[in-house]
């Protein structure tokens, strides 16, 4: 058996990772003081990794390893820490690195369709170039036929989106497909039915589901830790734990602008170039909104999204 092996870390637990080997093969290895990364900032290892390791015989019948050497990463969804129940000094949590593509997944209703989540999953995904796929759980709740109309500026956009239901089993082929090959991560609030999803594109109960809490109305947590599960078809998805907040810490009020597509069109008609799109005399963006030829539930999130970053 030789020393060193390579893999990718299909899923993270306290001190441990299981990393499935160039042979198929599930290993559970451990860090060391020693082990190096090529990657800087926060989580040494994270699901995605590409790592070496040596590996070694256990008392089983089961091989164990340790990590010398992380892969730097190709991408990373990065989460922030709540520092108030944070023991650790890491202020950033990277929950999947080497994505091809980031799926977000929210539903119709039960919880409701949220696109302030939506129009923040679009700048997270631009400015970290990761394609994203807008996949929309439960339209068989969508009985008045409304969705369509919620999604019409998204379409207008170019926005990739797939429409599914996980209980009636509607769209799921057409989500395998734009699943084939590529390395994905699920991600999204809780109780959209993530984890459902991805049970029934493997066909199987891989993963806990819960219900939308009757109390709160919103998702209960049934993910903890991120885990990485090979598609029948070819290619991988990553199911995430439900996202609060995402790392926005390359935006600043400066640049917002620029990640919201629909703006770039009126930007030069702006009286000032640095024009925030907010106050200023003579906006085209504003003028735009007035008119109708920006949705002003989009601008609307963008002024969201603009308190809430530093200059």
């Amino acid at each position: 058996m030789k020393e060193l092996h390579s893999g990718i870390v299909i899923r993270s637990g306290g001190a441990s990772y299981i990393v499935e080997d160039e042979e198929g093969r599930t290993i559970r290895c451990r860090t060391i003081p020693g082990t190096v990364s090529d990657n800087e900032g926060a989580s040494l290892v994270a699901v995605g990794d590409r790592v070496t390791f040596k590996a070694k015989a256990s008392g089983t019948d089961r091989l164990e390893g340790v990590i010398t050497h992380v892969d730097r990463r190709r991408s990373a969804l990065i989460r922030r820490r709540d520092i108030r129940r944070n023991r650790s000094k890491e202020t950033s949590q990277v929950i999947a690195s080497n994505i091809d593509q980031l799926v977000l997944v929210t539903s119709f209703d039960d919880p409701p369709l949220n696109r302030r989540l939506i129009d923040r999953y679009i700048v997270f995904a631009e400015s970290e170039q990761l394609p994203l796929l807008i996949v929309i759980n439960k339209i068989d709740l969508d009985r008045e036929g409304v969705l369509e109309k919620e999604l019409e500026t998204y379409r207008r956009l170019g926005c990739r989106i797939c429409l599914v239901s996980a209980s009636k089993r509607i769209g799921l082929e057409e989500l395998r497909d734009l699943l084939s090959g590529q390395l994905s991560a699920f991600s999204g609030h809780s109780g959209v039915g993530k984890s459902t999803l991805i049970n029934r594109l493997i066909g199987r109960s891989e993963l806990k589901t819960a219900r939308t809490s009757y109390k709160t109305g919103k998702g209960v947590h049934t993910t903890s830790s991120a885990i990485m599960i090979r598609l029948p078809d070819g290619g991988y998805v990553i199911d995430t734990p439900g996202i609060r907040e995402f790392n926005l810490s390359d935006i600043t009020k400066e640049n917002l602008r620029f990640y919201f597509r629909e703006f770039l069109k009126y930007m030069p008609d702006c009286n000032y170039t640095s024009c925030s799109h907010t106050v200023e005399p003579g906006c085209a963006v504003v003028k735009a909104v007035e008119s109708g030829d920006i949705d002003v539930v989009r601008y609307e999130s963008y002024l969201v999204l603009l308190d809430t970053l530093e200059s």
